[in-house]
């Protein structure tokens, strides 16, 4: 081999050594990889309480209205603004917008500091100054039997790009009913374990499923067995 062939060798290697992998789509998972995504991301919840019933469907009935309190030093409004389009964007059967008024809004997304975490958690999410504060990021989510009536998210700002990012995604997303994370979703940031901070396509098939007109509050696993494999199908199809 000459030295120029052994050259073009190595840089041909090289490249696809570092080429970025296929971007995902629709079609990447199968329909049983999204009917587990689905059971193992809305039937349950991250933190239980038991004021919960947490193997029934939760979703928005309504509009859903966001509106943020930025209290940190740097000023995330726009970047949550912008995400709050993309699902307004992506997820068919859910309308998403943006507020001025708190009074207004049913999902508030506060945006703090580190060192605001624990009291704004205490103070405007829980009302109680004995709550424990679980996790480095955390969404309340308040449902009854007609579907999810407000949720609230704590956002931390000054920890990384990366925690703000997935943080942002994570909690708004469960914020809208998948409430629960499973280390078996690779493809999904319903997964602690995870390295994304995007919404991705799985997650995207899975918000899709659950704002189906077919899915209901309050459905229970059994019920909506016999429609899923439909709602799958069509999930497929409005993500691109």
């Amino acid at each position: 081999m000459t030295v120029m062939r052994f050259f073009l060798t190595f840089v041909l290697f090289s490249l696809f050594l570092v080429a970025p992998p296929a971007r995902a789509t629709s079609q990447t998972f199968s329909t049983e990889e999204l009917l587990q995504g689905f059971e193992r991301t809305v039937f349950g919840l991250e933190y239980r309480s038991w004021s919960w019933r947490p193997y029934m469907v939760k979703k928005f009935t309504k509009p859903v209205v966001f509106y943020v309190h930025n209290l940190s030093a740097r000023d995330r409004k726009s970047i949550v603004h912008r995400f709050v389009r993309e699902i307004d964007r992506r997820v068919g059967g859910l309308k998403a917008s943006v507020t001025n008024d708190p009074a207004a809004a049913n999902f508030e997304v506060y945006v703090v500091d580190r060192a605001q975490y624990v009291p704004v958690v205490k103070k405007d999410i829980y009302k109680n100054d004995r709550a424990k504060v679980p996790g480095r990021c955390l969404v309340r989510v308040v449902s009854g039997r007609k579907g999810i009536k407000r949720s609230s998210a704590v956002i931390v700002s000054d920890e990384g790009e990366f925690l703000f990012k997935r943080c942002l995604v994570e909690e708004i997303l469960q914020g809208l009913g998948p409430m629960n994370d499973d280390e078996r979703l690779t493809h999904s940031v319903f997964n602690d374990s995870s390295r994304h901070s995007r919404f991705t396509v799985f997650d995207q098939i899975i918000l899709n499923m659950l704002y189906d007109p077919r899915i209901k509050p309050g459905m229970s696993k059994k019920q909506i067995e016999p429609i899923l494999p439909l709602v799958v199908r069509d999930a497929r199809r409005r993500v691109r």
